[in-house]
């Protein structure tokens, strides 16, 4: 489906709705996924790296400070927005996309190519490693899933969580950037299509 801004980065499927976030408008929108209309309009305070529902509320990572690019974990509250002053640095001030598994957020950082379980003040309870740059995580059915970059030569991969490593079980015909789960699909964005994918295995 047509992204309702440009450049889709940050992706959320919460019930009936996703929530997108434009990394170049600096908004979050929110989608009815039955008719893919903008029901709600909220500004981000810095670019929208990633999102996850964590029941009524979301959780996303933010990139604020410009070029400094710190790394930041805020509430948003869907019909208020973001909390001012609700937030949680991410460890190493670097971070990419947020799971949730029903008790604890989880936090991929992509260059480095790691997982970490995170306590409720953003300390690391636990790590995994992955071969390639992690471009989105999702929980499905009680397992942790991985959107992979291996580089032009390795392609964009799907794994899932082995342990503390990342086993591939699928190559992806692009790069997706997020990811989610609505129960039967798998959501994303494909950035250069200016697109929000759904798919199955």
């Amino acid at each position: 489906m047509p992204s309702p801004a440009p450049v889709p980065q940050a992706l959320a499927c919460a019930g009936a709705h996703l929530w997108m976030g434009s990394w170049e408008t600096q908004r979050i929108y929110g989608i009815d996924r039955a008719h893919f209309t903008v029901f709600e309009e909220r500004p981000v305070p810095g670019k929208p790296v990633s999102l996850v529902a964590i029941g009524e509320e979301l959780r996303g990572v933010v990139s604020e400070g410009g070029e400094d690019d710190h790394r930041f974990i805020r509430r948003f509250i869907p019909g208020h927005g973001f909390k001012e002053h609700d937030k949680l640095a991410c460890p190493d001030d670097t971070g990419s996309f947020l799971a949730y598994d029903g008790e604890s957020l989880w936090l991929s950082q992509r260059f480095n190519k790691r997982i970490l379980l995170l306590d409720a003040n953003a300390n690391i309870r636990r790590e995994i490693t992955a071969g390639g740059q992690i471009l989105g995580i999702t929980f499905v059915d009680g397992a942790l899933y991985a959107s992979l970059w291996y580089g032009k030569e390795g392609g964009p991969k799907l794994g899932r969580v082995n342990g503390e490593s990342v086993d591939v079980i699928a190559s992806l015909p692009f790069a997706a950037i997020s990811l989610a789960h609505d129960g039967q699909r798998f959501w994303c964005n494909d950035p250069k299509t200016t697109s929000i994918i759904a798919f199955t295995l």
